[in-house]
């Protein structure tokens, strides 16, 4: 059962069906994300500090939010009212990846040697008085989507799927991602089963430690394609809107109808086809995983995720 609705007012105004926007790394979500960001009368944030520690606490432990209850919901409230607030202040704390959706420069490098300055005030990237709606593209939303419907019951989501294959190999050039497999952050022994690194059944547990790099990133892949099947299965239609990333590639302007309308607040006019044509500092272009993954390495994500590679519609090279 979903909580009692609960008004929250950032700069005067109520946020009313916030947008999240939800996929497995390198899914392809920052391309829509960008074009969230862009669109008149949208906040969109990504990466705030204090979302990150919420949503990675419930996603690496999943028992946190069970045990808290209702006051899961009011943690991720706070976090989003803090993330959302539009002032020089607060906008000066945004990092590097937010100002990039927005198409503002970085800012400048600090100087080996030289202390970083003291938090002062940025200009903001959203105009306060012609805000209507709230979003947010955060990594790895898509391991708290029961906690952000018990926050916000009129939420809609956004999720992307992509060919599985092509999110390794994009995942095995990010030391990011890599990061969460090091023995400091994999949790298993604590948390078993662990949906944040797709480990489901004790003979994955037990080769975990000697798994390669590519089967370990396949089991993060289909951990969250599989809660996507899960949400497509429990969430109204009204609330989730599903987005293929080779078709937002194949056809940019269809699907940002598709989305305009499921918002019901149309995107900036050729947003999704300005972006999947600029293309990405990752994105290496549809099908690029047979070129970049080793014969070994196919073999291996296909064996962890060959059955919802086919469910999604992808044919694996054994199928040939």
């Amino acid at each position: 059962m979903r909580s009692t609705p609960h008004i929250l007012v950032i700069n005067g105004t109520k946020v009313r069906r916030p947008v999240f926007i939800l996929g497995a790394p390198h899914s392809g979500a920052v391309l829509l994300a960008r074009a969230v960001k862009r669109s008149p009368g949208f906040h969109l944030t990504t990466s705030r500090p204090g979302v990150l520690r919420v949503t990675y606490a419930f996603a690496r432990q999943p028992s946190i939010a069970t045990r808290r209850g209702k006051g899961a919901a009011r943690v991720l409230r706070d976090a989003y009212a803090e993330a959302w607030l539009v002032s020089g202040r607060a906008c000066a704390q945004c990092p590097d990846e937010c100002r990039e959706l927005a198409g503002l420069p970085p800012r400048p490098a600090v100087p080996r040697g030289r202390p970083a300055p003291a938090a002062g005030r940025a200009e903001p990237c959203v105009d306060p008085q012609g805000l209507a709606r709230f979003a947010d593209a955060s990594p790895d939303l898509i391991y708290s989507t029961d906690v952000l419907l018990d926050a916000f019951p009129d939420a809609q989501l956004v999720q992307v799927i992509r060919d599985g294959r092509d999110v390794v190999a994009d995942m095995l050039d990010d030391e990011r991602c890599l990061a969460w497999f090091k023995p400091g952050l994999a949790n298993l022994d604590t948390v078993f089963p662990n949906p944040f690194l797709g480990v489901e059944d004790h003979t994955e547990r037990t080769r975990w430690p000697r798994a390669a790099a590519a089967v370990k990133c396949a089991l993060r892949w289909r951990g969250s394609v599989r809660l996507s099947a899960k949400l497509r299965r429990q969430i109204p239609e009204d609330q989730l809107f599903t987005v293929r990333y080779e078709e937002l590639v194949a056809r940019p302007r269809r699907v940002a109808a598709d989305l305009a309308e499921y918002l019901d607040a149309p995107p900036a006019k050729n947003a999704l086809t300005g972006l999947v044509r600029a293309g990405t500092p990752d994105d290496h272009g549809v099908g690029s995983w047979r070129e970049r993954l080793t014969p070994r390495q196919i073999a291996q994500v296909e064996k962890v995720a060959g059955t919802e590679l086919r469910r999604l519609g992808y044919r694996l090279d054994s199928d040939a």
